[in-house]
């Protein structure tokens, strides 16, 4: 790379940016000289807009456009399937399509619900999909969309992420242990947990690797390192936050999934295989653990602040 590369940012829009993993990659290449990064909320991008992707597209000229858009209530999904797929698949295609008339690339974020979770030892990208609800089919449909209109393209589905902040699975389980006495957590569905943070190091990686001549299209899996279960990830997430505060929590229960009826189906497995990625890219997986204890300190930091203020 020449000197002239190096004064000339690569620059990224993201879409959902928002979102965990959308605020993660903007404060991830907002740390970094190589990007350039505009990230834009749903209030200043609804990507089931046609004239909308356009006229963001026309005035901010990047480079590359990351997708963190999407429609992620699971439950809510079943009921308004019309606004999921309008988002998930429908907004994708219009993207894909608006990026392709401009020569952009686009990384498309998407997920493992894309299978139905009965093979525990760990989904290839290319295993046959099988969704088990609304939520799960249109992110499928978004990517095949993506692949039909767009062939430079990065699909990257991730599984179990979190974050400090936010709706998921440790800000639900820190709420949950500050009130009530005894949390039940699920034993048989089983995952890595993955961290908003380690994902957009992943694409950022990729998408260097991208910029400077590897001809990489295509779709992968990351996830963080070591399969575990909700109780077992519940478990570790209170174990950290009884060091910055005390809960109101006395008894965590190990339940079936049975316990916990929801309106759409959950993968009982959503470990993710990621070899694909360490062989073409050389990106390893880090281990989810120390990105929790992260997150932990990150979450009482930032609660702490707003205390104050």
């Amino acid at each position: 790379m020449t000197f002239e590369d190096y004064t000339q940012p690569v620059k990224i829009l993201v879409t959902g940016a928002t979102g965990q993993v959308g605020s993660a990659i903007v404060q991830g290449a907002d740390d970094e000289p190589f990007f350039s990064v505009v990230g834009l909320g749903p209030k200043e991008l609804d990507i089931t807009s046609q004239e909308q992707i356009r006229e963001k597209l026309d005035l901010y000229l990047p480079d590359y456009v990351i997708n963190c858009a999407g429609f992620n209530g699971v439950d809510a999904a079943q009921h308004e399937h019309e606004r999921c797929y309008a988002v998930n698949a429908e907004g994708v295609e219009k993207l894909a399509a608006a990026c392709g008339d401009l020569s952009i690339p686009v990384v498309h974020l998407s997920s493992d619900f894309v299978f139905d979770g009965h093979y525990d030892s760990g989904y290839r990208e290319d295993d046959e999909v099988s969704p088990l609800g609304v939520y799960g089919d249109s992110k499928w449909q978004g990517e095949e969309a993506l692949r039909r209109v767009l062939p430079q393209h990065l699909i990257l589905r991730a599984s179990w992420v979190f974050s400090e902040s936010g709706n998921n699975f440790v800000t639900r389980t820190l709420e949950r242990a500050r009130s009530q006495l005894e949390i039940k957590a699920v034993n048989d569905r089983i995952g890595n947990p993955t961290a908003a943070s380690d994902l957009a190091r992943v694409v950022l990686a990729m998408l260097k690797q991208i910029h400077n001549g590897a001809e990489a299209w295509g779709t992968y899996h990351y996830c963080g390192a070591e399969v575990t279960n909700r109780y077992s990830f519940c478990k570790e997430i209170i174990s950290l936050a009884m060091g910055y505060e005390e809960l109101a929590m006395e008894k965590l229960t190990s339940v079936s999934a049975s316990h916990y009826p929801k309106e759409a189906q959950r993968p009982s497995s959503s470990v993710l295989e990621c070899k694909k990625l360490l062989n073409t890219f050389g990106i390893h997986q880090r281990p989810w653990r120390s990105d929790l204890s992260e997150v932990i300190r990150f979450h009482y930091q930032s609660r702490k602040q707003a205390l104050q203020d």
